[in-house]
Protein backbone atom coordinates (compact mmCIF):
# COMPACT_ATOMS: atom_id res chain seq x y z
CA UNK A 1 0.00 0.00 0.00
CA UNK A 2 2.83 2.40 0.77
CA UNK A 3 4.36 1.82 -2.67
CA UNK A 4 0.99 2.27 -4.39
CA UNK A 5 0.25 5.53 -2.56
CA UNK A 6 3.73 6.97 -3.17
CA UNK A 7 4.38 5.90 -6.76
CA UNK A 8 1.04 5.33 -8.48
CA UNK A 9 -1.18 7.84 -6.67
CA UNK A 10 1.49 10.40 -5.85
CA UNK A 11 0.16 10.71 -2.30
CA UNK A 12 1.90 10.49 1.04
CA UNK A 13 1.38 7.22 2.90
CA UNK A 14 0.12 7.71 6.44
CA UNK A 15 0.64 4.84 8.84
CA UNK A 16 -1.80 5.32 11.73
CA UNK A 17 -1.34 1.89 13.23
CA UNK A 18 -4.72 0.49 14.29
CA UNK A 19 -6.47 3.88 14.51
CA UNK A 20 -9.35 4.80 12.24
CA UNK A 21 -8.91 7.38 9.47
CA UNK A 22 -10.68 10.72 9.04
CA UNK A 23 -13.40 9.38 6.76
CA UNK A 24 -14.35 6.65 9.21
CA UNK A 25 -14.49 9.16 12.07
CA UNK A 26 -16.61 11.53 9.97
CA UNK A 27 -19.11 8.73 9.30
CA UNK A 28 -19.28 8.04 13.04
CA UNK A 29 -20.64 11.51 13.87
CA UNK A 30 -24.08 11.75 15.50
CA UNK A 31 -27.09 14.03 15.43
CA UNK A 32 -27.55 15.45 18.92
CA UNK A 33 -31.12 16.47 18.05
CA UNK A 34 -33.13 19.69 17.91
CA UNK A 35 -35.42 21.49 20.33
CA UNK A 36 -39.06 22.29 19.68
CA UNK A 37 -38.12 25.67 18.20
CA UNK A 38 -35.84 24.00 15.67
CA UNK A 39 -32.56 25.09 17.25
CA UNK A 40 -29.89 22.42 17.63
CA UNK A 41 -29.35 20.74 20.98
CA UNK A 42 -25.94 21.60 22.40
CA UNK A 43 -25.77 18.84 24.99
CA UNK A 44 -27.01 15.27 24.58
CA UNK A 45 -28.14 13.23 27.55
CA UNK A 46 -25.21 11.79 29.46
CA UNK A 47 -23.16 14.96 29.67
CA UNK A 48 -22.52 15.97 33.28
CA UNK A 49 -19.54 18.36 33.18
CA UNK A 50 -18.08 20.66 30.53
CA UNK A 51 -14.42 21.58 30.17
CA UNK A 52 -12.54 23.53 27.53
CA UNK A 53 -9.04 23.19 26.12
CA UNK A 54 -7.39 26.08 24.27
CA UNK A 55 -4.28 25.82 22.11
CA UNK A 56 -2.48 29.16 21.73
CA UNK A 57 -0.92 30.20 18.43
CA UNK A 58 0.63 33.51 17.37
CA UNK A 59 -2.47 34.68 15.51
CA UNK A 60 -5.37 32.67 16.95
CA UNK A 61 -6.77 30.42 19.67
CA UNK A 62 -7.93 26.92 18.74
CA UNK A 63 -10.40 25.55 21.28
CA UNK A 64 -12.67 22.60 21.98
CA UNK A 65 -15.51 22.36 24.47
CA UNK A 66 -15.87 18.76 25.67
CA UNK A 67 -18.69 17.15 27.61
CA UNK A 68 -17.87 14.43 30.14
CA UNK A 69 -20.05 11.67 31.54
CA UNK A 70 -19.59 8.56 33.61
CA UNK A 71 -16.58 6.27 33.13
CA UNK A 72 -14.65 8.45 30.70
CA UNK A 73 -17.38 8.76 28.07
CA UNK A 74 -17.02 12.08 26.22
CA UNK A 75 -19.01 14.21 23.80
CA UNK A 76 -17.52 16.79 21.46
CA UNK A 77 -19.61 19.93 21.91
CA UNK A 78 -17.92 22.73 19.96
CA UNK A 79 -14.64 23.05 18.09
CA UNK A 80 -13.61 26.44 16.83
CA UNK A 81 -10.98 29.10 16.23
CA UNK A 82 -10.81 32.62 17.67
CA UNK A 83 -8.78 34.74 15.27
CA UNK A 84 -6.60 37.51 16.67
CA UNK A 85 -3.36 38.17 18.51
CA UNK A 86 -3.47 36.59 22.00
CA UNK A 87 -1.66 39.69 23.25
CA UNK A 88 -4.76 41.79 22.47
CA UNK A 89 -7.63 42.21 24.94
CA UNK A 90 -10.11 42.08 22.05
CA UNK A 91 -9.05 38.52 21.22
CA UNK A 92 -9.63 37.45 24.81
CA UNK A 93 -13.03 39.12 24.77
CA UNK A 94 -13.97 36.93 21.80
CA UNK A 95 -12.72 33.86 23.66
CA UNK A 96 -14.89 34.90 26.63
CA UNK A 97 -17.88 34.47 24.34
CA UNK A 98 -17.03 30.77 24.16
CA UNK A 99 -16.14 30.34 27.83
CA UNK A 100 -19.19 32.22 29.17
CA UNK A 101 -21.76 30.60 26.89
CA UNK A 102 -24.52 28.46 28.38
CA UNK A 103 -24.64 25.14 26.51
CA UNK A 104 -28.14 23.68 26.68
CA UNK A 105 -29.90 20.33 26.82
CA UNK A 106 -33.07 19.63 24.86
CA UNK A 107 -35.23 20.71 27.82
CA UNK A 108 -33.57 24.14 27.90
CA UNK A 109 -31.49 23.57 31.02
CA UNK A 110 -27.84 24.32 30.52
CA UNK A 111 -24.29 23.84 31.69
CA UNK A 112 -21.48 26.32 32.02
CA UNK A 113 -17.88 25.34 31.39
CA UNK A 114 -16.48 24.20 34.73
CA UNK A 115 -12.78 24.59 33.95
CA UNK A 116 -10.59 25.77 31.07
CA UNK A 117 -6.92 25.01 30.39
CA UNK A 118 -5.08 27.44 28.10
CA UNK A 119 -1.69 26.71 26.57
CA UNK A 120 0.96 29.20 27.69
CA UNK A 121 3.78 27.92 25.49
CA UNK A 122 5.17 29.80 22.51
CA UNK A 123 5.45 33.56 22.20
CA UNK A 124 2.37 34.63 24.20
CA UNK A 125 3.29 33.31 27.63
CA UNK A 126 2.96 36.49 29.68
CA UNK A 127 -0.33 37.43 28.04
CA UNK A 128 -1.76 34.01 28.88
CA UNK A 129 -0.58 34.30 32.49
CA UNK A 130 -2.16 37.73 32.89
CA UNK A 131 -5.50 36.95 31.29
CA UNK A 132 -5.86 33.61 33.06
CA UNK A 133 -5.24 35.34 36.39
CA UNK A 134 -7.98 37.84 35.52
CA UNK A 135 -10.35 34.90 34.91
CA UNK A 136 -9.46 32.71 37.86
CA UNK A 137 -13.01 33.08 39.19
CA UNK A 138 -14.19 31.13 36.12
CA UNK A 139 -11.50 28.47 36.67
CA UNK A 140 -9.45 29.52 33.65
CA UNK A 141 -5.86 28.37 34.14
CA UNK A 142 -2.60 28.55 32.22
CA UNK A 143 -0.96 25.24 31.41
CA UNK A 144 2.36 24.16 29.94
CA UNK A 145 2.79 20.85 28.18
CA UNK A 146 5.65 18.59 29.10
CA UNK A 147 6.53 15.58 26.98
CA UNK A 148 8.35 12.44 27.99
CA UNK A 149 7.64 8.92 29.08
CA UNK A 150 6.52 8.62 32.68
CA UNK A 151 5.54 12.27 33.11
CA UNK A 152 2.20 12.32 35.01
CA UNK A 153 -0.79 13.75 33.20
CA UNK A 154 -1.48 16.39 35.87
CA UNK A 155 0.26 17.72 38.95
CA UNK A 156 -0.48 20.42 41.52
CA UNK A 157 0.05 23.92 40.11
CA UNK A 158 3.03 26.16 40.66
CA UNK A 159 3.07 29.94 40.86
CA UNK A 160 4.75 31.95 38.11
CA UNK A 161 5.53 35.65 37.78
CA UNK A 162 3.56 37.95 35.50
CA UNK A 163 6.12 40.31 34.01
CA UNK A 164 5.24 43.75 32.64
CA UNK A 165 8.00 46.00 31.29
CA UNK A 166 10.63 43.87 32.99
CA UNK A 167 8.94 43.99 36.39
CA UNK A 168 7.16 41.23 38.32
CA UNK A 169 3.71 42.67 38.94
CA UNK A 170 1.71 39.62 40.06
CA UNK A 171 1.62 35.85 40.12
CA UNK A 172 -0.50 33.29 38.30
CA UNK A 173 -1.12 29.59 38.71
CA UNK A 174 0.49 27.30 36.13
CA UNK A 175 -0.34 23.62 35.68
CA UNK A 176 2.21 21.31 34.07
CA UNK A 177 0.53 18.76 31.80
CA UNK A 178 2.08 15.44 30.80
CA UNK A 179 0.95 15.64 27.18
CA UNK A 180 2.20 12.17 26.22
CA UNK A 181 0.02 10.54 28.87
CA UNK A 182 -2.97 12.55 27.65
CA UNK A 183 -2.38 11.61 24.01
CA UNK A 184 -2.18 7.94 24.95
CA UNK A 185 -5.58 8.22 26.65
CA UNK A 186 -7.14 10.01 23.68
CA UNK A 187 -5.87 7.50 21.12
CA UNK A 188 -6.93 4.57 23.29
CA UNK A 189 -10.43 6.00 23.73
CA UNK A 190 -10.82 6.64 20.00
CA UNK A 191 -10.48 2.90 19.43
CA UNK A 192 -13.60 2.15 21.51
CA UNK A 193 -16.37 1.17 19.09
CA UNK A 194 -19.51 1.06 21.24
CA UNK A 195 -21.11 3.97 23.17
CA UNK A 196 -20.43 3.64 26.87
CA UNK A 197 -17.27 3.83 28.99
CA UNK A 198 -14.45 5.75 27.27
CA UNK A 199 -16.39 6.13 24.02
CA UNK A 200 -15.86 9.43 22.12
CA UNK A 201 -19.00 10.98 20.59
CA UNK A 202 -18.78 13.64 17.90
CA UNK A 203 -21.66 15.72 16.49
CA UNK A 204 -22.81 16.43 12.98
CA UNK A 205 -23.42 19.99 11.83
CA UNK A 206 -21.15 22.42 10.04
CA UNK A 207 -21.47 24.95 12.85
CA UNK A 208 -20.05 22.44 15.36
CA UNK A 209 -16.60 22.40 13.75
CA UNK A 210 -16.14 18.62 13.58
CA UNK A 211 -15.16 18.45 9.94
CA UNK A 212 -12.49 16.57 8.00
CA UNK A 213 -9.81 19.05 9.11
CA UNK A 214 -10.67 18.46 12.77
CA UNK A 215 -10.20 14.70 12.51
CA UNK A 216 -7.04 15.18 10.47
CA UNK A 217 -5.62 17.22 13.35
CA UNK A 218 -6.99 14.89 16.02
CA UNK A 219 -5.29 11.91 14.36
CA UNK A 220 -2.14 13.84 13.52
CA UNK A 221 0.32 11.93 15.73
CA UNK A 222 1.34 8.34 16.28
CA UNK A 223 3.46 6.45 18.76
CA UNK A 224 6.82 5.36 17.32
CA UNK A 225 9.76 3.45 18.71
CA UNK A 226 13.06 5.30 18.73
CA UNK A 227 16.57 4.13 19.55
CA UNK A 228 18.96 6.62 21.11
CA UNK A 229 22.36 5.81 22.57
CA UNK A 230 21.57 2.13 22.64
CA UNK A 231 18.27 2.64 24.46
CA UNK A 232 14.80 2.09 23.02
CA UNK A 233 11.98 4.45 23.91
CA UNK A 234 8.50 5.23 22.66
CA UNK A 235 7.59 8.75 21.60
CA UNK A 236 4.75 10.65 19.93
CA UNK A 237 5.59 11.87 16.43
CA UNK A 238 3.70 13.97 13.89
CA UNK A 239 2.61 11.90 10.91
CA UNK A 240 4.49 13.15 7.82
CA UNK A 241 2.36 15.37 5.62
CA UNK A 242 0.03 16.58 8.38
CA UNK A 243 0.67 20.24 9.13
CA UNK A 244 -1.51 20.93 12.15
CA UNK A 245 -2.26 19.21 15.46
CA UNK A 246 -4.23 21.92 17.29
CA UNK A 247 -7.32 19.73 17.67
CA UNK A 248 -5.30 17.02 19.40
CA UNK A 249 -3.74 19.55 21.76
CA UNK A 250 -7.06 21.22 22.59
CA UNK A 251 -8.69 17.86 23.35
CA UNK A 252 -5.70 16.96 25.51
CA UNK A 253 -6.03 20.15 27.55
CA UNK A 254 -9.80 19.67 27.95
CA UNK A 255 -9.19 16.19 29.39
CA UNK A 256 -6.52 17.60 31.70
CA UNK A 257 -9.04 20.17 32.94
CA UNK A 258 -11.40 17.39 33.99
CA UNK A 259 -8.58 15.51 35.71
CA UNK A 260 -7.59 18.64 37.63
CA UNK A 261 -11.20 19.46 38.52
CA UNK A 262 -11.82 15.86 39.62
CA UNK A 263 -15.61 16.23 40.09
CA UNK A 264 -17.75 13.72 41.95
CA UNK A 265 -19.81 12.55 38.99
CA UNK A 266 -22.40 10.80 41.14
CA UNK A 267 -23.02 14.01 43.10
CA UNK A 268 -23.20 16.05 39.90
CA UNK A 269 -25.70 13.63 38.36
CA UNK A 270 -27.87 13.73 41.50
CA UNK A 271 -27.84 17.50 41.53
CA UNK A 272 -28.71 17.73 37.85
CA UNK A 273 -31.70 15.42 38.39
CA UNK A 274 -32.80 17.58 41.33
CA UNK A 275 -32.55 20.75 39.25
CA UNK A 276 -34.62 19.24 36.46
CA UNK A 277 -37.29 18.02 38.88
CA UNK A 278 -37.58 21.51 40.38
CA UNK A 279 -36.41 20.53 43.84
CA UNK A 280 -34.73 22.82 46.36
CA UNK A 281 -31.33 21.60 45.21
CA UNK A 282 -31.80 23.73 42.10
CA UNK A 283 -30.85 26.79 44.13
CA UNK A 284 -27.08 27.32 44.34
CA UNK A 285 -25.82 27.69 47.90
CA UNK A 286 -23.98 30.84 48.92
CA UNK A 287 -22.14 32.06 51.97
CA UNK A 288 -19.00 31.01 53.78
CA UNK A 289 -20.72 28.20 55.70
CA UNK A 290 -21.27 26.38 52.42
CA UNK A 291 -17.82 26.90 50.94
CA UNK A 292 -17.54 23.34 49.65
CA UNK A 293 -20.98 23.47 48.12
CA UNK A 294 -20.33 26.84 46.55
CA UNK A 295 -17.32 25.37 44.79
CA UNK A 296 -19.50 22.67 43.30
CA UNK A 297 -22.27 25.09 42.42
CA UNK A 298 -19.85 27.06 40.26
CA UNK A 299 -21.03 24.59 37.64
CA UNK A 300 -24.28 26.54 37.68
CA UNK A 301 -25.36 30.00 36.66
CA UNK A 302 -28.97 31.16 36.61
CA UNK A 303 -30.86 28.42 34.80
CA UNK A 304 -27.56 26.85 33.83
CA UNK A 305 -25.54 24.30 35.68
Amino acid sequence: LKVVFNTMLGELWEDRGDLEDEDTMMARREDYGTREDGTPVDLPEGVLVLTCGVDTQDTFFSYEVVGHGFYGETWGIKKGVVMGDPNDDETWALLDGVLDKVYRFKDGRGLLISMTCIDSGGHKTQSVYKHCRDRIGKRVFAIKGQGGDGVPFTRPPSKVNIVVNGRNVAKAFLYSIGVDAGKATIMSNLKVQEPGPKYCHFPRGEERGYDHSFFNELLSERMVMKQERGRVRWAWERIPGIQHNEALDARNYALAALRILDPNMDAVADRLRAVRSGGDAAKPETGPKNRTRVKKSNLMGGDAW
